[in-house]
């Protein structure tokens, strides 16, 4: 099985250079790497340029989009690609050593594998997240969607959803398939890993969270209105929509009726309903910021609602 390695990127030149060095230093190396790129990048260019002239990593070439997001260069690396098995990092994360190897290993032994992903080891403000977390990348049925890829500990075990830093697919399994272009974000596009998790779910295909297939990932700065432990009203806004949107597509009937009141009344810490929002005020949070989370997710509720042509399918067909 011959393996392509994605890595979209955009004006992150030293991240770049530090994921490019960990895919040139892997025990069994990738058979191409594909970096999709904008051309008035100019930094991420010259890196490139120095990389494509070292020749150091086993099939590095270059792809070019010409549209911002996540989502398409996504979409380009997924034409581009070459092989039978199609891994995909960020460019803030450097694959360890194995991940090449291992992510091979677990789709040779088993066929009705379609995804396999791992924890990324999140280096944030100089200390790296610690803990250890059994559920991982699980989605209930009245919509409640548990991460903690970044926690997981113990043996391999089938999962909802893979995290976009650290998650592989077999081609047979996403043939036809594209990250989705409804999604809304210039930049991140939040949750295009999960829209995309599921469409694979729904085709039949197992997929995989082994948390010994890791990246350390330092999240960078994000060229959109997204940025990190900074609440921007519009990019919050967008998350929400995309979290509801893909949701409410995947779920069953009763699942979404049960997840339009779980979001609104309850929600989470991160997108808070009416209660948690609450909770949040009254714990010391403040009465802004949970409330004015309250309120855009249920403005992002009523927009995905809305949206034309939500249940026509996950991802668009390349036919």
């Amino acid at each position: 099985m011959k393996t392509s390695v994605l890595v979209p990127t955009f004006r992150r030149p030293d991240d770049l250079e530090r994921c490019l060095a960990a895919l040139a230093a892997q025990s069994h190396p990738a058979d191409e790497v594909v970096v999709i790129a904008r051309r008035e990048d100019a930094p991420t260019c010259a890196v490139l340029d120095r990389w494509l002239g070292v020749r150091a990593v086993n099939g590095l070439r270059v792809a070019w989009v010409g549209e911002p997001g996540q989502v398409a260069a996504n979409n380009c690396g997924l034409r581009e690609a070459s092989h039978e098995l199609i891994l995909i990092t960020d460019d803030d994360a450097a694959p360890h050593r194995d991940w090449v190897e291992r992510i091979r290993a677990h789709f040779m032994d088993d066929m009705q594998l379609g995804g396999v992903g791992g924890r990324d080891f999140i280096h944030e403000r100089g200390t790296v997240l610690a803990g250890e977390v059994r559920e991982v990348g699980l989605l209930s049925w009245y919509g409640r969607v548990v991460g903690n890829h970044h926690l997981g500990s113990g043996a391999p075990r089938e999962v909802s959803i893979l995290k976009g830093v650290n998650m592989a697919w077999r081609r047979n399994a996403i043939e036809g398939l594209r990250f989705d272009t409804r999604l809304l974000g210039s930049g991140a596009q939040v949750h295009n890993d999960l829209a995309f998790s599921l469409a694979v779910r729904r085709r039949g295909w197992k997929l995989v969270y082994d948390p010994a297939v890791q990246v350390d990932h330092f999240p960078a700065v994000r060229g959109d209105d997204d940025q990190r432990f900074v609440l921007n009203e519009a990019a919050y806004f967008n998350a929400s929509f995309n979290l509801r949107f893909t949701l409410c597509e995947h779920l069953s009937p009763a699942g979404r009726i049960a997840f339009m009141v779980y979001s609104l009344a309850l929600g989470n810490r991160a997108d808070p309903g009416v209660l948690r929002a609450t909770l949040l005020a009254l714990s010391g949070a403040g009465w802004r910021e949970p409330f004015l989370k309250m309120r855009i997710g249920a403005r992002a509720m009523r927009a995905a609602c809305r949206t034309p042509d939500r249940r026509r399918g996950p991802a668009q067909s390349t036919a």
